[in-house]
């Protein structure tokens, strides 16, 4: 990682200038801040692109903090106003720094993310040879030297992996594309329109594409494959047609570059698994083993060996459910990639019993509930932050859910949180508790009556006439004579002291329920006025009337 002193030392003071330090906070990130957009995650470094007035520098700063950011950068002259360095110096953090007043933004966002980026890539060099996210900025550049314009390497979900080091040459899609690590929709709208994906899926040959919309430059793409399968691709910005000899050296590079996504697929993997194992060990044995480097920036792919840390506590764990027929490796794709388009870039996933659990941190005291224009002071992967994601997902796909246990304090409570997560979604899957209709977000605190109730009816068991109680023989009268007597008494219990209410719910007239009520006391004689016998009675008939009882003791 790289600290914001050294950030700005490494560009000069001609071109940044720190106004407030803020100690050596590491920086893996900038985030651009649009008025009214969500400012920033840990660690980014904030570009106030939006602001305009020194109460909008302070409100960006006060912003920024909430989220632990690392640094705000603000043009001059509003960074070295009195007011806002005031500000900065009493929120103490993050630091404060100026820009030159005619530096273009656009210009910072490329020095700014090659520095950090190629600070973040992991150097295996120790190993005997460099690591391959050095190598996929190094091939950016060679492929950039070859071509003589700036090159994007891209994998094929259209995430940026790597870009060189110039960048000359540019225009909004690609500014987009860099900032934002990925191909912003409308672009690849207009690329997909043109059949770009459909002939990089399909061939091996270069891509030539002309000027499109809103000031879209030329591209020239090259697909990288491997044994048939399309990996990545080149993206080049060209203003006009490159020499064939060009084109077969960049297929060289191609081909180059296959080797490296192959082996970044795979250390993804292997990483994966290791950071599903080890919270997977966590769930059940309350060990806060994780550790790791986490995600390289810039690439969004872990590392090998790599696994997120435990985050600090306290913790929910939750059950993420997904539309029923879906197996669990396809839901940890699917919550996987949920998570990463909102932020979370080192999701706690793991399956685990054939569920999908997840660990989220609580929101601390005193913080107000997030909203939609303040997911960032949230914080990814923690419970406000998944209760927004879900209101967002939820209204469009109403088999995405999320069920969570009491919050764990220590790493020694989490096998029991895992227990009650697992209880919850084994409840919600067995019809006996709703969801929420419009988060789909359901915590123990929102149904402990309905688990404590279930806890008792499964303990109870569902032949509850050995037990000596009234119900035996109720239920053989029911049985032989085709009475409703267990359905009356039951009805009569939920509504207790009110005979109108248990008659309507049967559909019978309340004389007809008394009438029952006396009947039924001569084939089984019980008293109805002892509180105790009741919530027995109730319990025996939830058992032995709805069927069994999932499992909701005990860990998993």
């Amino acid at each position: 990682m790289i600290t914001v002193t050294d950030l700005v030392d490494s560009l000069g003071a001609g071109f940044l200038r720190t106004v407030v330090a803020a100690g050596d906070a590491d920086v893996h990130d900038v985030a651009l801040a649009e008025p009214g957009d969500a400012v920033a995650r840990p660690g980014e470094l904030v570009l106030g692109v939006g602001v305009t007035d020194p109460d909008g520098a302070v409100t960006l700063l006060e912003r920024a903090a909430r989220a632990s950011a690392g640094g705000v950068v603000l043009k001059s002259p509003f960074a070295g106003d009195p007011r806002v360095a005031a500000a900065a110096r009493e929120l103490a953090g993050p630091a404060l720094v100026e820009l030159q007043p005619h530096t273009s933004w656009a210009h910072v966002v490329w020095l700014l993310r090659g520095v950090i980026d190629r600070a973040a890539a992991p150097d295996t060099s120790r190993l005997g040879s460099p690591g391959p996210h050095v190598d996929l900025f190094a091939l950016a550049d060679a492929a950039a030297e070859i071509i003589d314009a700036p090159v994007t390497v891209e994998d094929a979900q259209s995430r940026v992996l790597a870009y060189s080091a110039r960048q000359d040459t540019t225009d909004p899609a690609r500014v987009s594309t860099i900032v934002g690590r990925r191909v912003p929709p409308e672009t690849l709208t207009h690329f997909r329109a043109g059949g770009v994906f459909r002939r990089l899926a399909r061939s091996s040959e270069p891509i030539w594409t002309p000027a499109g919309p809103d000031g879209t430059l030329p591209r020239l793409i090259i697909p990288v494959r491997a044994g048939g399968e399309w990996l990545g691709s080149i993206w080049a910005v060209v203003r006009s047609p490159v020499p064939p000899e060009r084109i077969r050296e960049l297929g060289d590079v191609a081909s180059v570059l296959a080797l490296h996504l192959l082996r970044l697929r795979a250390e993804a993997g292997i990483a994966r698994r290791v950071s599903t194992g080890r919270l997977r060990v966590a769930l059940r044995e309350g060990t806060a083993s994780l550790t790791g480097s986490g995600t390289v920036a810039g690439s969004g792919v872990a590392g090998a060996g790599a696994a997120p840390a435990l985050p600090a506590g306290p913790w929910r764990v939750v059950v993420l459910g997904s539309p029923a027929g879906t197996d669990v490796r396809r839901q940890l794709d699917l919550w996987e990639s949920v998570a990463l388009r909102f932020g979370w870039h080192q999701p706690l996933l793991t399956d685990l019993d054939g569920a999908l659990f997840g660990l989220v941190t609580e929101r601390p005291r005193g913080r107000r509930p997030v909203t939609a224009g303040a997911l960032a002071d949230a914080g990814a992967g923690t419970l406000d932050w998944l209760r927004h994601v879900l209101r967002e997902v939820h209204a469009h796909d109403p088999g995405l859910y999320a069920v969570a246990g009491c919050p764990a304090r220590t790493p020694d409570e989490l096998p029991w949180a895992t227990a009650e997560a697992g209880e919850l979604h084994r409840l919600v899957g067995a019809g006996r508790l709703p969801l929420p209709d419009r988060t789909g977000l359901l915590l123990m605190e929102d149904a402990w009556d309905t688990v404590v109730v279930e806890r008792a009816a499964a303990a109870v068991g569902v032949d509850a006439g050995l037990l000596g109680g009234p119900l035996g023989a109720l239920r053989a009268h029911d049985e032989e004579h085709g009475t409703a007597y267990r359905e009356t008494l039951a009805a009569w219990l939920d509504h207790y002291g009110d005979p109108r209410s248990a008659a309507r719910l049967l559909r019978v007239h309340p004389n007809t329920l008394r009438y029952r009520l006396r009947k039924l006391e001569e084939v089984a004689p019980v008293d109805l006025t002892s509180p105790r016998v009741r919530l027995a009675l109730r319990l025996q008939l939830m058992a032995t009337t709805e069927g069994p009882r999932p499992p909701v003791t005990g860990q998993l």
